[in-house]
């Protein structure tokens, strides 16, 4: 792989880290959206993901990109190849699909990571609890450098 490509995943890793320390409670329950899917079906996409996933007024979606990267890492999930996703937002681009690589790893995470409730909004603001105090309320498209 040539320094470029090595360059933009350091970037994509550094912003999916990012996007999932600013908003883990989103995060986990996409994770478990995703592994519910995969454990009842087979496999998974991020519609799949997205449609089980209330988020928030003002939260881009994007930061569920950073759902699956631990989990295939983790052995749980394995990309099944590629289709086009069935939302119209997404002007047909092409998503991954997951499939379930361990069930019995799959299970044992559900029950480590259970949902945690939101935590309170400060002061009224909608999504405050997305950021940790003080830091400037920047979108997904702004941490993600679009």
């Amino acid at each position: 792989m040539n320094g470029a490509a090595n360059e933009g995943e350091r970037r994509r890793d550094e912003r999916l880290a990012t996007l999932e320390a600013r908003r883990a409670v989103i995060v986990r329950r996409g994770r478990r959206a995703l592994l519910a899917k995969v454990l009842a079906d087979g496999t998974a996409t991020a519609d799949d993901v997205r449609a089980a996933i209330a988020l928030p007024d003002g939260v881009d979606p994007r930061c569920l990109g950073a759902v699956p990267g631990p989990l295939a890492a983790a052995g749980l999930i394995a990309l099944d190849g590629y289709q086009r996703t069935a939302r119209p937002e997404r002007h047909a681009s092409v998503i991954a699909r997951w499939r379930l690589a361990d069930a019995d790893a799959a299970r044992l995470w559900l029950t480590a990571n259970p949902d945690v409730p939101d935590p309170p909004v400060p002061d009224g603001e909608v999504g405050a609890w997305l950021f940790p105090p003080g830091e400037s309320h920047a979108t997904a498209a702004t941490v993600a450098g679009h």
